[in-house]
């Protein structure tokens, strides 16, 4: 269960009379997400969603993340829009916590991808990174390099409670990043955690996707990184050929990849898959016993990361022999 912050019907009722969307008929919290609080919401005009954003993220960012989505609807990406309240403002505040309205995006998340909803993603993907061209508001990744570092000072001393040797591997993993992460690559506004859960299809029509609270600027092909450990990788961590062959080819019938870019994969890859391993570890270590969070298991980043480090070249990924050369 993802609703950490409850509310009163009433409450509720006299915070919607700052919007126009109806009269409230019915409302129930949503399971899935883990970072914010979040309900649907059924009115005498449509369903929406309320937002209660929790102290995981930063009230500063809240125009940013708001505003991406409204920049990129506004330049043909399909995902939900903040609703104005009656004063202009995204944002108000509901049980003590900055809270907004966003429109209800139709849909289901797939449980069980397969290559062609890979390319849909992809395209999907490359859409988002060229809408978000000209949007004026800026946001550093906080979960690059420098981020990871302070994740792992916060775990380090338990790690090898989760597996033996893990002290060691991870220490080395990040000084071989920090060394070899690329400085000069095509960069933009990118999506950070586009992982099925935050992706709609209406059948196999990719309807939109979601949950921006991760966006950030950084490069474009950390972005597509991130999509073949999220989306190509089997239930048994083998990674899927014609699944990766999917989503780049997908990806580059929208936006071109460099060969600069190419050349990075593997690296880029691999600090995805850090990046997730990190944030999975912190909280397996920490979560109390009888959270409503599900922690998630981080070896299974762990091996993704492993694989990664096996790569050659970006052909191994699905890229054609003649466009990774």
């Amino acid at each position: 269960m993802a609703v950490y912050t409850d509310m009163s019907e009433d409450d509720l009722r006299a915070f919607l009379t700052q919007y126009d969307v109806g009269e409230l008929t019915s409302y129930k919290g949503i399971a899935e997400g883990v970072e914010n609080s979040n309900f649907l919401l059924h009115t005498t005009r449509e369903p929406l969603i309320l937002t209660l954003y929790e102290k995981r993220v930063e009230k500063a960012d809240l125009p940013f993340f708001l505003g991406l989505m409204q920049h990129l609807a506004a330049h043909g990406l399909s995902c939900p829009l903040p609703l104005p309240r009656s004063d202009g403002e995204l944002l108000g505040e509901l049980s003590g916590r900055p809270a907004a309205i966003i429109t209800f995006l139709e849909g289901m998340w797939l449980r069980k991808p397969e290559a062609r909803h890979c390319r849909e993603v992809g395209r999907a993907l490359a859409t988002m990174h060229v809408a978000g061209e000209g949007f004026q508001l800026k946001r550093p990744n906080a979960l690059s390099l420098e981020g990871w570092k302070g994740l792992w000072q916060k775990s380090a001393e338990r790690a090898d409670e989760v597996e033996p040797g893990l002290l060691e591997e991870i220490t080395e993993e990040l000084a071989f990043l920090e060394a070899r992460w690329p400085r000069d690559l095509p960069s933009g506004v990118i999506h950070a955690d586009l992982f099925p859960d935050n992706v709609f299809f209406l059948g196999d029509d990719l309807s939109g996707l979601i949950d921006f609270y991760f966006a950030c600027n950084d490069f474009y092909a950390y972005d597509v990184a991130i999509c073949l450990n999220a989306w190509c990788f089997e239930k048994d961590g083998s990674y899927n050929l014609t699944k990766g062959m999917a989503l780049l080819e997908g990806y580059r019938e929208v936006r071109p990849l460099s060969k600069e870019e190419m050349d990075a994969l593997a690296v880029l890859a691999r600090g995805s898959a850090l990046r997730f391993f990190l944030t999975r570890l912190y909280d397996w270590l920490t979560t109390p016993a009888g959270a409503l969070v599900v922690k998630k298991d981080p070896l299974e980043y762990l091996k993704k990361l492993r694989f990664h480090r096996a790569i050659v070249s970006s052909v191994e990924y699905g890229l054609a022999p003649d466009i990774a050369s």
